[in-house]
Order: structure tokens, then sequence, then C-alpha cells
């Protein structure tokens, strides 16, 4: 995903890209890469037929390991960090990569990232500190070097403007791109002055709600793609294979036999 920086003229994305103005352009997305194997073994396998052409990895997830050694081995993948402060699995969980004690507002008294959470004073620091150790684990695993920077249920987005602001200055950033879209700026005003002109915005995102039963995902996609809009637009998938790990459990909602499935 070589998307160009937000820049400094009037200038679509696409044409940017050596576009029309009105040109439909796609992404396709892989979320949530490193949280289960069948995850991570669905996305490379995705990744190599061409069914998705970006992907980013939680690094704070259990099978993080596995996955961190792929962008090494072939480097014109495209992985972002998804950077991640929720646990929302019931019995699946996971925490942070900083020492506990130093990020304890993140974290219920189990050790573990809240299954969800709101920014909270006391939250803003410590996340601060959460997102930087993510991205210094990346970078000691196997050299990872993240094309951009995206955030987990959108959390680092959409909690209020002081929040964006303090995600869009922390040290996780370096050398990293924000990897936002335009479709957000209407509900979060405060999103687009946080941003530099170093990030990359794209103009659309898709993405289906869970209570779309897996029969009718088809019809989602096709009736997306029917009526893409001129401008970038990123459909963000979950895969993985539907298999015993990601079968176990209970949802939150008590329902057995989806525990583990991608929200």
């Amino acid at each position: 995903m070589a998307l160009p920086a937000i820049g400094q003229n009037n200038t679509s994305v696409a044409e940017r890209l050596g576009f029309g103005r009105d040109a439909k352009l796609l992404i396709v997305h892989a979320d949530d890469v490193g949280m289960t194997h069948a995850v991570n073994a669905a996305t490379i396998k995705a990744l190599e037929s061409g069914a998705v052409n970006s992907a980013s990895i939680m690094v704070p997830c259990p099978w993080f390991p596995e996955i961190a050694t792929m962008p090494k081995r072939i480097p014109t993948w495209d992985f972002g960090l998804h950077l991640t402060l929720t646990s929302e699995r019931v019995y699946y969980r996971w925490g942070p990569v900083a020492p506990r004690d130093r990020v304890a507002s993140l974290v219920d008294e189990n050790g573990y990232f809240w299954h969800d959470w709101t920014a909270a004073d006391t939250h803003r620091a410590e996340g601060r500190g959460s997102r930087a150790a993510s991205a210094d684990r990346a970078g000691v695993c196997d050299g990872i070097r993240p094309t951009h920077l995206d955030s987990h249920q959108y959390r680092l987005y959409a909690n209020g403007k002081e929040y964006s602001r303090r995600c869009c200055e922390s040290p996780t950033k370096r050398s990293c791109r924000f990897f936002v879209a335009r479709d957000w700026f209407a509900e979060h005003s405060y999103l687009e002055p946080s941003l530099s002109p170093g990030d990359m915005v794209i103009d659309h995102t898709v993405t289906i709600a869970p209570d779309v039963r897996a029969e009718k995902w088809g019809d989602f996609y096709r009736t997306a793609i029917k009526n893409l809009q001129p401008g970038v637009t990123e459909f963000v998938i979950h895969v993985a294979f539907a298999d015993e790990e990601m079968k176990g459990g209970p949802t939150r909602s008590g329902r057995l036999g989806s525990g583990l499935a991608a929200a």
C-alpha cells in the first residue's frame, strides 16, 4: 500500500497515485493479524494470493511472534501496526507489552486490557507508554518496519480531541504515518487538525457489521463494490480459517461457537 502522504496541495490521493480524480481505487486490508494462528495463516495465504493487499499486526497478542517473521521474509508486503489498548474476547485475553505497573489504568484485576474503556484522563499518559512499548517490541522482533499505524476498534481516533492529539504526538509515531479515512472527519472534527502532513488520508472505509450473517457476506461485498465512490476506499476485513481454534468459547453475549471470531 504505497500511499502518498497528505501533502501540501489540493490534489486527491488518486491523482497523487497517477490516476484521474474520479478513479475508484480499492485497498483490501486484513485486520487483527497476530490474534491467533488461524488468523495468521489465513492472512499469509490471502497476501500470497493477492486477495488482500494490506494488513496490520496486533503486537500484544499471543501469536504476534509467529507473524513477526513475515515482514522481514517478504519485505514487499504491507504490514502496519494495529495499536491495541483493548482485549475484547471473553476467555482469550491479552495485555500490554509495557510493564503492567507502568500502565495500571489500562488493565483489569487480572492484568489484561479491559474489554472496553473510555479515554479518561488517567489513560492518556499510560496509553502513550503502551503504544511506544508495542512499537519497540515490533522493532526488535526481526526488525519490523511498519508501513503505517492504525487503531484496534478505532479507539485512538474515536475517544475525543485531546486523546487524538496526544496519540498523533506519541513516540510510537516516529517514522510511521497514521492511516485514517476522510469519512471520519465529519463525526470526529478534531481528527483532521491532529494529523501532520506526513500522515496518510484515504477517502472511504467499508466494514461489515458483526450482525451480518455469514451467508450474506457475499451480498454485502458485492453491493459495496457496486457502490464504490471515487477516491481510495479501504475494505477492512478479518480473515481466519474456520477451525477449532476460532470456534471455541462464547462471545460476550454468551452465545457459544464464536468466541474468537473476528469483530
